[in-house]
């Protein structure tokens, strides 16, 4: 059975060009690797380019779009399956369900909202899925070392550095997910 990788990474159409290349790596890989995806439904930025991508190349691509966002016109017409959801919150709730794994591609408010709720629900024991961040061109180096402050301060356990894997490129991606293992991890409390 194949698993569905939910992607989470920027809307904009205003990146360095260097964002949509390695976008189209993904969706190229993800499916020549057989796996399907989950998304936020749009044909606009890295979204839309890692989406048209896997769909070229095979996988089955399911995009949940909330109304509001619907409205712009943005809902990607070629996608196997689109469900719109009432809201943002339910727009998450939803990619969750269908998701094997969790992918943060370099991106804004958006994603880091969206990968953050993942995290902390397998930190509190909701779900042990794999949670990647994609380090590409060092995007997420600062947010590395403001984790690295939380740990020495001892706002988190160092061992809650396996909850997630930091990838450098996409074939990282792959090689963790084909080797990850769920681990159980001791309540903070």
């Amino acid at each position: 059975m194949k698993k569905t990788m939910c992607i989470y990474c920027s809307s904009s159409n205003n990146l360095p060009e260097k964002f949509y290349v390695v976008s189209k790596e993904l969706g190229e890989k993800l499916a020549q690797k057989n796996f399907n995806m989950v998304y936020g439904g749009t044909t606009v930025g890295m979204m839309g380019v890692i989406a048209d991508n896997a769909l070229k190349n095979g996988a089955e691509v399911i995009g949940v779009i909330p109304e509001r966002i619907a409205s712009f016109g943005l809902k990607h017409p070629e996608l196997a399956q689109v469900i719109v959801t009432k809201d943002m919150r339910e727009r998450k709730a939803t990619m969750e369900k269908y998701a094997d794994i969790f992918v943060a591609m370099p991106g804004g408010f958006g994603t880091f909202e969206e990968i953050f709720e993942i995290l902390v629900a397998k930190q509190l024991g909701y779900h042990d899925k794999p949670v990647i961040f994609v380090n590409f061109d060092g995007y997420y180096d600062n947010m590395i070392k403001m984790f690295d402050t939380v740990y020495q301060n001892n706002f988190a356990k160092e061992e809650m550095k396996s909850l997630y894997f930091i990838a450098k490129n996409v074939d990282e991606i792959f090689e963790y997910v084909d080797n990850y293992a769920p681990q159980e991890f001791v309540h903070k409390w």
